[in-house]
């Protein structure tokens, strides 16, 4: 197996004998019943339903562990401790480093390790102490690649990245591709933003969502603008090896594929690629 530090992360402590319930009414996913060392895929929203951190929840101890953007770390922490009130809760950061295993059939032990709950060709997140995490990481017979090729197989996959493919504070959960991600329980009553986000998934058509693209030729720069014939679609996210994600309006897309109408960003044609999770009409298919 290899494993890949991913410096682009940190690490926050919930900890306290309200942290169950405090998270429990905040987030998107359903944590009540998580045991020691699971984890879920969650986001921290605004009232109005957009996210504004996302990140994996480990039950660990009395409390969690948060595996967060590290852009972000401060931030977060800040706005959980604005929830805070007078429940019985402790938010700090930590020392630790995040690393993902992919590849291999090898299930080295660690004492913070978890199954990426978003897509089982994820690997493994594996959280260690910053000060000793290559060496661990060695002596559990780990080899280190360069993290960009664990960012080649997010894209590949489909997988949104925020800060990346979407922008924090302005996409909405169904957008990011969270719901299909296992990044929002429905059924788990209250959450911040959870009046809106219910509507999305009941009562509406999604029109915009991160989808994955292929191109060949020049790399689209991110943050590009994509457009279906002349007409602007969305915009270019991240990408490596011909492959990418773009936040892109379906219904322009559907409406410019059966008119014949080129897709392309910074003058690079794409094409559409159907993830394996994707459960929602995909541009194309009804041509």
């Amino acid at each position: 197996m290899r494993a890949a530090i991913l410096p682009d992360r940190a690490v926050l402590r919930v900890n306290g004998d309200d942290a169950r319930h405090f998270l429990q009414n905040l987030i998107t996913s359903d944590i009540e019943k998580l045991a020691t060392g699971e984890a879920r895929f969650a986001a921290l929203l605004t009232p109005q339903g957009k996210i504004l951190f996302d990140f994996f929840v480990i039950a660990h101890d009395n409390g969690f562990l948060l595996d967060a953007p590290k852009a972000l770390a401060a931030d977060l922490a800040k706005r959980l401790r604005f929830y805070k009130l007078r429940a019985s809760v402790e938010i700090e950061e930590t020392d630790f480093t995040v690393a993902v295993g992919f590849d291999g059939q090898q299930k080295p032990h660690f004492d913070i390790a978890f199954a990426d709950p978003r897509h089982a060709r994820l690997g493994l997140r594996i959280v260690l102490p910053s000060s000793e995490a290559e060496q661990c990481l060695r002596a559990a017979g780990l080899t280190l690649p360069d993290a960009s090729e664990w960012q080649s197989r997010r894209i590949t996959l489909g997988i949104p990245e925020g800060g990346k493919d979407f922008v924090y504070g302005d996409a909405f959960p169904h957008e990011a591709d969270m719901d299909q991600l296992s990044g929002v329980d429905f059924k788990k009553g209250c959450f911040v933003g959870q009046e809106v986000v219910s509507r999305m998934q009941h009562k509406t058509v999604v029109r915009t969502r991160v989808v994955p693209i292929a191109f060949d030729g020049d790399r689209p720069e991110q943050g590009a603008e994509v457009k279906i014939g002349e007409k602007a679609a969305g915009t270019f996210g991240s990408s490596i090896d011909g492959r990418g994600l773009a936040r892109l309006r379906l219904d322009r897309i559907e409406d410019g594929l059966k008119a014949n109408e080129t897709l392309s960003a910074g003058g690079t044609t794409l094409s559409l690629v159907k993830p394996d999770w994707a459960k929602f009409p995909f541009p194309g298919e009804s041509a």
